[in-house]
């Protein structure tokens, strides 16, 4: 994470595609478009919301490529971010300082609408929806994060302002810790420059598995929402995935 490897896609291929069995939709993002999306997403929190290296961002949102631009560009203007699993019955998951409200806030609406949730408080707070268009109603207090972000041109930050000893997240794990821990799992995985990883979106949350291991590795991802058990195999092939998590 620290070291931003080199990605190993070919130009023009996808990076990051994003396919919903249930609605049709298909997003594909190759390494150019995904870094525009998250320079917008750096520029909205850095430009748009004032905020500073060490801040703290609480991302609650599901694997998406959305999310990917949430985090990439969060971490790229040296953002602390949690990424909070989705709450167990009703109780937080709570980590030092979360009394406090965050700097900002990203959620989905059905999250936000589930009173299982304990989603914390935030000075900037931001709905992201996970299908292709604006929202069609934002309550009063959030913004809706797709008009916002496309106020921000295209420019990326100084990466080098960076550095590995940085917080990552508010727990004070380094960016360089977290990208030692992303090429570890990636190992476990057997993850390899030029594989396809395919991910079942409901059964893997946490970034560090659909995001941080498979780019630390040089490997695109297929996020798969609402996967169908018996078109798994076609899907498989159809992707040409040379691994599956």
């Amino acid at each position: 994470m620290a070291d931003h490897p080199p990605v190993a896609v070919a130009t023009g291929e996808p990076l990051l595609s994003y396919l919903d069995g249930a609605t049709g939709e298909r997003t594909d993002l190759t390494a150019q478009q995904l870094g525009a999306w998250a320079a917008r997403s750096a520029g909205l929190l850095r430009d748009g919301c004032g905020l500073r290296p060490g801040d703290r961002v609480a991302v609650l949102l599901p694997p998406h490529w959305r999310t990917a631009a949430v985090l990439i560009g969060a971490w790229s203007v040296g953002l602390a971010v949690s990424f909070r699993p989705r709450a167990l019955a009703g109780l937080p998951v709570l980590e030092p300082g979360a009394d406090l409200p965050y700097d900002a806030v990203f959620v989905t609406p059905e999250r936000l609408d589930d009173w299982l949730e304990d989603v914390p408080e935030g000075t900037h707070r931001y709905l992201v929806g996970t299908g292709p268009g604006p929202l069609s109603s934002v309550p009063a207090g959030w913004l809706d994060w797709s008009p916002e972000v496309l106020r921000h041109p295209e420019i990326a930050p100084d990466l080098g302002a960076l550095r590995p000893s940085d917080p990552a997240s508010p727990d004070g794990t380094s960016y360089g810790e977290w990208g030692a821990v992303a090429r570890e799992y990636a190992k476990q995985l057997d993850l390899c420059a030029g594989d396809r990883l395919l991910v079942d979106v409901a059964e893997h949350e946490q970034p560090l598995k659909w995001l941080l291991a498979p780019l630390a590795a040089g490997a695109s991802v297929v996020l798969c929402a609402n996967l169908d058990p018996a078109a798994r195999e076609e899907r498989i092939a159809a992707e040409r995935v040379t691994r599956v998590l």
